[in-house]
């Protein structure tokens, strides 16, 4: 079955789920259910993954990686949607007949590009034993709520969000697929001393994009002249992401991801938190974030 039929498919029996906990992390029940494959994915010495706590600027890192490694050709990167491009390792759909996303991953030539939400400790053993290169992105936590919120309301797999109130105890409690915002983003902090890890944040990304571009390419051991350079950032800008029909999710069927009730690609800003927070809200988070991160060495930025 092709992927394109495979889609139509799940439109067709798109129903809210609730998560599963696979090590006292919820996760999408497909996934709990093929835990055991997922966990013995085999990587490869040249894979690179890029992972992210949802909503943290995945799609948009992805799309930078890739313009990178095609040397600023946009028409390299029209080859096909960002998840054809990037399997999301350890995404399978909830029907049987489907393939999951580390099968197709499997068939893919080296060197692969991959993607994965998954907390450092669920991470597949075989990419610490390949010492492969991994990219991770982490927004502030604010920000990163509001958009997992907006993404809950309009993606029809994820369980229904609620109210923003209600939403926000979940979130904070890492109550929501893939689990606590602050156990993803410290465990990774961590890992980046013993492994090959870039860790970037989506502040800085917004803030100057020209030189977290030249960190991706100098990680990747690659160089870059300044129109390449030039060429990545304008392709990449948020406007024009959210008109790539090859990034922004369009050509997902509309029963499982309604575009008309929230953008894939909504704001890209930082700062928008602003307008979902109370007072209260914001300063009780502000708490909760300098207690959960004392002595980590990480720091956020909610607004530039």
């Amino acid at each position: 079955m092709s992927l394109e039929s495979e889609l139509e498919s799940l439109a067709l029996r798109c129903t809210r789920q609730k998560p599963v906990e696979v090590e006292g992390v919820p996760l999408f029940t497909g996934i709990a259910a093929n835990w055991d494959s997922i966990w013995h994915f085999k990587a490869r010495p040249d894979d690179l993954i890029i992972c992210t706590y949802p909503k943290a600027g995945t799609t948009w890192t992805q799309e930078i990686v890739d313009m990178i490694k095609q040397g600023g050709d946009p028409e390299k990167c029209a080859r096909a949607p960002i998840y054809k491009r990037m399997p999301f390792i350890e995404y399978c759909p909830p029907i049987p007949s489907s393939s999951s996303s580390f099968e197709i991953a499997k068939t893919m030539p080296s060197p692969r590009l991959l993607k994965t939400h998954l907390p450092v400790q669920l991470l597949p053993p075989s990419f610490w034993q390949q010492n492969c290169k991994i990219i991770y992105v982490a927004r502030n936590i604010k920000d990163c709520a509001v958009s997992y919120f907006h993404f809950h309301l309009m993606h029809q797999f994820f369980p229904e969000p609620g109210t923003w109130d209600q939403f926000l105890e979940d979130f904070i409690a890492g109550n929501l697929n893939w689990g606590s915002w602050f156990d993803h983003v410290r465990g990774w902090w961590l890992a980046k001393n013993h492994h090959p890890i870039l860790y970037l944040f989506y502040e800085d990304m917004k803030e100057n994009p020209t030189q977290e571009i030249c960190k991706i390419a100098q990680f990747l051991d690659l160089e870059l002249s300044e129109p390449v350079i030039n060429r990545i950032v304008q392709h990449t800008v948020f406007e024009n992401m959210k008109a790539n029909p090859h990034a922004n999710y369009t050509t997902i069927p509309s029963q499982i991801m309604d575009q008309t009730v929230s953008p894939f690609m909504r704001k890209g800003t930082v700062g928008d938190w602003k307008e979902h927070f109370t007072v209260a809200q914001s300063e009780r988070l502000d708490d909760i974030c300098a207690r959960e991160l004392e002595g980590s060495g990480l720091t956020f930025r909610t607004q530039l």
